[in-house]
Formats: structure tokens, sequence, C-alpha cells
């Protein structure tokens, strides 16, 4: 209960801008727990969704792949459902491979939506720390100037504490969402080299299955 009173007349003793702060906190929060829900499921569906589909690759059951990239949300059957479609039309690896980057290309923006506004938020929390602590700092001079002798130490006291509480609010909001901002980052650009990966692997799967083919009519 002391730790929860302290938190309280902290809050209250960092005037206006805590209010805002404490906005920016919780959109920073919605996203970071939205974004973390949304890679960790998108890394689980590419995962069962490339288990599944490896093996049709390699029994050349191109039919099934389509098929089952048509009623997958996995961005990692799409992305080799279309180098598969334009393998219909071509067998040049550079254009199956060109497809395939272009389905990575797609799958991108919503990976990375949304991820880039924490380090906005975290820059403007510390902004605003830094404004309350400006703000705090007027007061202190003003009451210096202006009141009593008698009151000056309870009115100076209150004034800086409301600038050090501003900026020491703005600050413990911003370290974590530029730290959870770095842990999205990272974890999506663990899923994008994923999606290459897979990709890449069907493709030299692919293409190992054309030469054997190629090597068949030539013997025959």
């Amino acid at each position: 209960m002391d730790l929860f009173h302290s938190a309280i007349r902290f809050f209250q003793e960092g005037g206006f801008f805590m209010y805002p702060i404490a906005v920016v906190i919780v959109f920073g929060l919605s996203i970071s727990i939205e974004r973390w829900l949304f890679l960790t499921k998108a890394r689980s569906s590419n995962r069962a969704a490339f288990d599944e589909i490896l093996p049709m690759v390699q029994k050349g059951d191109y039919k099934g792949v389509l098929g089952y990239a048509g009623s997958s949300p996995a961005p990692v059957a799409r992305i080799i459902a279309a180098g598969i479609a334009r393998l219909a039309h071509t067998q040049r690896r550079d254009d199956i491979e060109y497809a395939m980057e272009e389905g990575v290309m797609e799958a991108l923006p919503r990976l990375e939506k949304r991820t880039q506004y924490l380090a906005t938020l975290a820059n403007v929390a510390m902004l605003l720390g830094l404004l309350g602590t400006i703000s705090g700092l007027i007061s202190a001079f003003a009451a210096v100037a202006n009141v009593n002798p008698a009151e000056k130490a309870q009115m100076l006291s209150a004034s800086i504490a409301e600038a050090m509480n501003a900026t020491a609010f703005g600050l413990t909001s911003a370290i974590p969402m530029l730290l959870i901002h770095t842990l999205l980052q990272t974890k999506t650009t663990e899923i994008i080299d994923s999606l290459e990966m897979a990709g890449v692997k069907c493709l030299n799967i692919l293409s190992d299955k054309r030469a054997l083919a190629q090597q068949t009519r030539a013997s025959d």
C-alpha cells in the first residue's frame, strides 16, 4: 500500500504533463501487446504451413500446394504458391525467384505495421517529460520572485518536484518502449528471414527437380 500511495503522490506532484505521458503509455502498451501477439501467431502459422507444404513440394504435388495456400493465412504459403504459379509459365529460376520475392514484399507491410510508432511514442514521452521539467522550473522561478519569503521554500520544493517527477516519468515511459521496439523489430526480422529461407529451400527443390527431369529426357 505504501508503494501504491507513493506512486499516486509521485503522479500528482508531477503536474499537468504527467497526464499526456500516461496517455502515451497506454497507446504504447496497446501497440506492444497487439504486435507481439500478431508476430507470435505469424511465426507459428508460418512454421506449421511450411511443415505442411514442404512434403508436397518434394513430391511434386503443386496442385496441393496451391490449394493449401488458397485456404491458409500464413504468408509463407502464399510466397511458395506464387513461385509455383510462375512455374507454370516459365522454367527460369530467376523468374520463379522474383515471384517469391514479390510475395515477401507483400508480407512486409503487415509484419512491420505500427512497430515504428513505438519509437515515435518513446520520443514523445521524453519530450513531454522535458516540457514538464521546463514548466516546473518556470514555476520555481516564479515562486522565488512573487511569493512571501516564508512561502518560498515550500513553493520552490513543489515546483522542483514537479520538474523532476515529469522528467523521471517521461524517461521511465520511453526506455521500455524503446526496448520493446527493438525486440519487435528483431522478431520481425527473424520472421522475414524465415520466409526468405523457406522460399530459397523450395526454389532449390524445384530447380533440382527440373534438372533431374532434363537429365531424364536427355538420357531417353
